[in-house]
Formats: structure tokens, C-alpha cells, sequence
């Protein structure tokens, strides 16, 4: 398959996919290519540039890295909701049965006991950090 920007006598830009260069050709020499725009028969290829990134370092600027997002999140979610450290599974459990206020926390918990939670309808996700421990 190949993509062609097309283009008819009056200005309008497309793109349309053929099967390779000779399909195009023919159904051009045809006359079964029209434009979407007005409907023009007289289509041509038009100038076409490929996407081309820019360099990794130009590209990303420095507070758009994952790193720095990464942080951002970690900081969001450790402002805005309370560490319960090893006591997750017990503390979610507690505030999902009514028993704790319902807040926003993050803690610890082992992979099998976080999949426990999950089955008995517990919302949980895996942070993609380390939490920072509090300590008093």
C-alpha cells in the first residue's frame, strides 16, 4: 500500500492509499480519481514530505520528560491523598466497607493481597513509584 497527497486544478489537498504506484496511475489515466472537494476528474500527486521527527533532545524540552512527569504525579498524588504504608489492604478494606471515612490513600501492599482486592471489588492500581514512607 502507498499514500499519495493529491491534488486538483483548483487547490484542494488529499490524500488517498492505492495499492502501489501502478494502480494509481491507472485509475488516474482512467479517470476514476475525482476530487472530495468539488469533484474535479484532473487529479495529480502533489509535493509530499514525509513526517519526520526532530532530534530526541529537541523534541522533548526539558520539564516534558517522563522523568519530570513521573515527579509530578508522585507529588500530586502524595499531596492530595494520605500514606497508610502496610496498612493499605486493611485501610481499604475498612473504607470500602463503611468503616474508615471514604479519602483518597496510597500505601503498600503485596502483589497477591492487592489481587484479592481487586477480585472482591476493591479499586486499586499499582503506583509507577516507589511512595516516599512517612514517618509520625
Amino acid at each position: 500500500m502507498i499514500r499519495y497527497t493529491l491534488q486538483c486544478p483548483d487547490g484542494h489537498r488529499f490524500e488517498s492509499w492505492f495499492q502501489n504506484a501502478a494502480a494509481y496511475e491507472s485509475l488516474a489515466a482512467g479517470g476514476h480519481l475525482s476530487c472530495p472537494d468539488c469533484g474535479a476528474v484532473k487529479v495529480e500527486k502533489s509535493l509530499m514530505a514525509p513526517p519526520v521527527r526532530a532530534a530526541r533532545k529537541a523534541a522533548a524540552a526539558p520539564s516534558d520528560t517522563p522523568e519530570t512527569e513521573l515527579a509530578r504525579l508522585k507529588a500530586r498524588i502524595e499531596a492530595e491523598s494520605d500514606y497508610v504504608g502496610t496498612g493499605f489492604v486493611k485501610e481499604a478494606r475498612a473504607i470500602h466497607d463503611g468503616e474508615a471515612p471514604r479519602r483518597p490513600i496510597h500505601g503498600e501492599a503485596r502483589p497477591a493481597e492487592a489481587i484479592r482486592l481487586i477480585e472482591d471489588g476493591i479499586p486499586v492500581a499499582p503506583l509507577p513509584f516507589i511512595p516516599t514512607r512517612k514517618t509520625n
